[in-house]
């Protein structure tokens, strides 16, 4: 899910890459580098994964939400009543349709015809970002304890917000159970201690 609250800010990233105002983790050994001379040709940051790179994004997306609020707020500031204000702040930039009780389509997975019902954030994009933005809390020197991203609040948000879009799309969100890999029956007894 690509936020992006403000794209004409200088500081909306949304190319996954460093930038000054990412992480305090900017790979200081590739500038160090840079900075080096010829040794900058040879060396360049790894590559991210997709989800590292889509976590970076998300946090500096929360970053820039944060010194756009009134009044700017910094991290240490920020607590659940912040993320759910965030996660209600994104709900403009959604694409799932989510019917209302007047909509005919109320609990049709697959309405025939357009409604004038809102677009919200999935409640499956919203939960997986929360889980990116808890880890980048983490790893950019927040502590679990008091990590706003796992509070009960949010976890009780996204609860309810899947209850909803379930009930108005007519989508069960039930977990799909892991099947088991078959292991074959051979089981094969240790080899006896060699005697001596």
């Amino acid at each position: 899910m690509d936020l992006v609250p403000n794209p004409d800010s200088p500081h909306s990233n949304n190319s996954g890459g460093s930038s000054p105002n990412s992480s305090p983790q900017n790979f200081s050994s590739s500038s160090s580098a840079a900075t080096a001379g010829g040794a900058a040709a040879s060396s360049s940051p790894p590559s991210l994964s997709r989800y590292e790179s889509q976590k970076r994004r998300d946090w500096n997306t929360f970053g820039q939400y944060l010194r756009n609020h009134r009044p700017p707020l910094s991290l240490a500031q920020c607590s659940s009543a912040h993320v759910l204000e965030f996660l209600r702040y994104l709900d403009q930039f959604g694409k799932t349709k989510i019917h209302t009780h007047m909509c005919p389509f109320f609990g049709h997975p697959n309405p025939p015809a357009p409604c004038p019902c809102p677009l919200r954030q999935a409640w499956g994009s919203l939960d997986a970002l929360i889980g990116r933005l808890r880890a980048a809390y983490e790893e950019n020197g927040g502590k679990p304890e008091t990590n706003p991203f796992g509070a009960r609040a949010v976890r009780l948000y996204l609860r309810e917000v899947r209850e909803v879009q379930s009930k108005a799309r007519g989508i069960s969100y039930e977990k799909k159970k892991r099947k088991k890999p078959q292991q074959h029956e051979q089981h094969h007894p240790p080899p006896p201690p060699a005697a001596a």
